[in-house]
């Protein structure tokens, strides 16, 4: 019973991990990441569809990011869905492949950047912290439920604080990653 709960908590606090990577690889840090492109999407025949399944997406070099459509004709829906999203980039295109240019960061935007990095960072704390107190609400409850001795219970409590502090540090490591990331020149 108690390792099942740890399995449940286990997965939980994995997938806040996986949503703050996924939310990470969309910040721009003044490399090309083709991340940046995830939340755009195109009017395809009347269907909203994300970019890479619309056009083949590259990074040629560390500033650049081309997008060649499939369809020839998708280049300017291409570019108008760039435009209107809040990347900040100008697609330029030569009929057939658009150009994505990357501008490096100027240090006031990397410091805004490193801001939503951590408010990101702890968002994902709080949310692996609510994880661990319903864990141990339920280990706490099961505990009445079954009759698990006191010493089991603690025992139960203190794996969850232990796996909970893991996570922490996973989120911690990653925020120290993506601030150096951002932080290089």
């Amino acid at each position: 019973m108690v390792s099942e709960i740890k399995k449940k908590s286990e997965e939980k606090m994995g997938k806040a991990l996986e949503m703050l990577k996924r939310e990470y690889a969309a910040i721009r840090t003044g490399r090309a990441s083709l991340g940046i492109l995830d939340g755009i999407s195109v009017d395809y025949y009347g269907t909203p569809t994300p970019l890479n399944q619309v056009a083949n997406l590259a990074i040629p070099e560390p500033r650049l990011i081309t997008l060649q459509p499939w369809d020839p004709k998708m280049v300017g829906d291409i570019e108008k869905a760039i435009m209107k999203s809040d990347l900040g980039l100008t697609p330029s295109n030569d009929g057939k492949l658009i150009r994505l240019a990357i501008p490096p960061l100027t240090e006031e935007r990397r410091q805004q950047i490193v801001k939503q990095a951590k408010k990101l960072a702890e968002e994902s704390r709080v949310a692996v912290r609510n994880i661990r107190r319903d864990i141990n609400d339920e280990i706490k409850k099961k505990g009445k439920e079954s009759h698990l001795s006191e010493d089991d219970t603690k025992r139960a409590q203190e794996e969850t604080q232990k796996l909970t502090d893991s996570f922490i540090k996973k989120i911690d490591d990653l925020l120290a990653h993506k601030d150096k990331e951002i932080m290089t020149v």
